[in-house]
């Protein structure tokens, strides 16, 4: 069945983004990411513009962070305050990513832009996971015990002013770190549609040193939030959020994230880390030829 979105100003197969949805969810439900970094691409890699999935993809991360967020607050495993300086700074970096946004569709450049941040991200995220996995798969191999991380935050963060107590997340450190962290995560809600889960939750373990017991709480606190304010700045500045679109990702990911949670129990965790890792690989390779590779019909007309 084909709909058609209004925003994206095209056709496509309900069932296919329904599917895609999905797809991403089992990635959520499996792996404990987020999904947008990879709902943004397989939507170009599909067709969809990308300002159009990078916006869209924002509000269906907003509505798939929300039982997360109400799952962990029953547990305790919300740090409010951390959350509460990460949600300040991701609002002031999506106001920052907004006017960046609409700078680079002035110029014609956002599409471009978009493209090769991805390529990059994706890039250097999968090769670190990739890394990260075969080293704990030998080391699993030979009978010995993974490498114990000892859990504390960066110099730079120690040498910041105004240190405050973090109690949920055992932390006597600076507001700005994470204020500053929040902003980052900001600017690529808005640029790239992500939630900022997989790059957030690793700076909030290995640089600001959190407990990683209130981490994927917090992260997801923070998630939400940042993902509907840079849901409404698109709506009312870019103009570039489907609800068609995002409708169908969501009724798929919803799902998906269910069968995923399941699935995660029975593989090891460095197989999954691995698995993801070719996955991240893949995308940022297709959209990387989708940036240089050279079509044999530069233009084309349909007449239908």
């Amino acid at each position: 069945m084909d709909l058609y979105l209004p925003v994206a100003n095209l056709s496509v197969n309900a069932l296919v983004m329904i599917l895609l949805g999905g797809g991403v969810g089992l990635l959520s439900g499996m792996f404990g990411v987020g999904g947008g970094f990879l709902t943004t691409p397989l939507l170009i890699v599909y067709g969809i513009p990308p300002t159009v999935a990078a916006a869209s993809s924002a509000s269906q991360v907003t509505g798939a962070s929300v039982s997360g967020v109400f799952a962990h607050v029953r547990r305790g495993g919300v740090d409010f305050k951390m959350g509460g300086v990460l949600v300040g700074g991701g609002v002031l970096g999506t106001m920052a990513g907004a006017w960046l946004f609409r700078r680079l569709q002035e110029l014609g450049q956002i599409d471009t832009v978009i493209g090769v941040v991805y390529v990059i991200m994706l890039g250097s995220i999968g090769g670190l996971m990739a890394k990260e996995s075969l080293v704990s798969i030998g080391l699993s191999r030979r009978g010995q015990p993974p490498r114990a991380k000892k859990r504390r935050h960066h110099p730079l963060v120690a040498s910041l002013p105004f240190r405050t107590r973090f109690y949920a997340s055992g932390l006597y450190i600076s507001p700005l770190a994470p204020l500053m962290l929040g902003f980052m995560t900001g600017v690529l809600t808005i640029l790239l549609g992500i939630g900022g889960g997989f790059i957030l939750v690793p700076a909030m373990i290995y640089v600001i040193g959190m407990a990683t017991g209130v981490v994927v709480g917090t992260s997801l606190f923070q998630t939400l939030f940042v993902t509907a304010v840079a849901t409404m700045v698109h709506a009312t500045t870019t103009k570039a959020v489907d609800i068609v679109l995002a409708g169908l990702l969501l009724v798929g990911s919803v799902t998906g994230a269910q069968i995923g949670a399941r699935m995660a129990t029975k593989v090891k965790p460095e197989y999954l880390r691995l698995a993801l890792a070719v996955m991240v690989l893949g995308v940022g390779i297709r959209i990387l030829l989708g940036l240089v590779w050279r079509p044999e019909e530069i233009f084309s007309v349909a007449i239908s």
